[in-house]
């Protein structure tokens, strides 16, 4: 019972952190933030042309506009923290604190992993289906699918925390990562978590390998379709699109199941970290640059946007 009362929950978390607080980690530390910078910047960006321009009112830009916020989140809920405990040279985090990381970063993980899918089925429709596709894409569907994402993303997320952070933590309470992450916690347990692992890959089958197959699928699919097209230009420019599109994909879904499909004993903090900073740092960067900014309306949007602002 002793031993029990030890496992207080009022503990304090320590985040070893990416880097340490010297001399020869500042230049990347200045890179880590200019990228929380320009994310926040280019996603917040996309949201506000979305919403302003008429053009970009369409179900592929209104699934943007989510993902988009997912990223801003995400990315929010990370590198401000890892900016605040390199400058201060504290690495705590509350019980409550890494709590709230554990649930908002698998919220979002999740929620993302089926907006991704979503967005692909968006795809695969357009260009697969195009005389249908106000039919299999109007606005109930973009609603459903988009709050479907949030929703299922957060159920999942309430359940992990809970489960995750009932554990005991023994002796150290050190997370060898940069912030709150179920493997890395995992870890610090004192008791036999082989059970919840298996609830973990179960999650993984349904969030990650179900829809990355989909996406695959259908851009597959969207490939065929392509390469049936008589117009050359068109078939380069749609492979072009593609071959960009799976390439933020694998970079976000690859790493994510390598860290969250691995039994715990395979688990190295150095390789963690390393995966991490995919799917929580870089592809929200590449996110809108990919999937937007390479877009004629979008750059069109932005160009009107700029020049209303500077007549104003």
């Amino acid at each position: 019972m002793m031993g029990h009362e030890n496992h207080t929950f009022t503990s304090d978390f320590i985040l070893l952190g990416l880097f340490s607080s010297s001399q020869s980690s500042l230049v990347f530390f200045s890179f880590i933030f200019i990228i929380f910078i320009t994310t926040v910047t280019e996603n917040t960006v996309m949201i506000l042309l979305i919403l302003r321009d008429s053009r970009l009112h369409t179900p592929m830009y209104f699934l943007l506009s989510h993902l988009s916020f997912m990223d801003i989140l995400h990315i929010s809920n990370i590198v401000p923290k890892m900016v605040t405990d390199f400058l201060s040279g504290s690495r705590t985090i509350s019980f409550v604190g890494c709590g709230f990381q554990v649930f908002l970063s698998l919220t979002l993980l999740g929620g993302e992993c089926l907006l991704l899918a979503a967005m692909s089925y968006d795809r695969y429709v357009a260009i697969c289906h195009p005389l249908h596709y106000p039919i299999l894409m109007n606005d109930y569907v973009c609603i459903v699918m988009a709050r479907g994402s949030w929703l299922i993303g957060t159920v999942n997320s309430i359940v992990h925390t809970a489960y995750a952070l009932h554990f005991p933590f023994c002796a150290s309470r050190a997370i060898d990562h940069f912030f709150c992450e179920v493997p890395a916690m995992l870890k610090l347990s004192c008791v036999d978590t082989t059970l919840y692992e298996r609830g973990i890959y179960v999650s993984g089958l349904i969030f990650l390998l179900v829809p990355f197959s989909l996406i695959v699928a259908s851009y597959v699919q969207i490939l065929i379709t392509v390469f049936q097209m008589k117009s050359s230009e068109a078939r380069k420019k749609s492979f072009s699109t593609c071959s960009f599109h799976m390439m933020v994909v694998t970079m976000y879904y690859g790493p994510f199941i390598f860290t969250y499909m691995r039994p715990k004993s395979y688990h190295t903090p150095g390789q963690d970290k390393s995966l991490a900073i995919f799917y929580t740092i870089l592809t929200p960067t590449f996110n809108p640059i990919i999937y937007s900014f390479r877009n004629k309306d979008v750059l069109e949007a932005m160009k009107n946007m700029l020049k209303t602002n500077f007549l104003h």
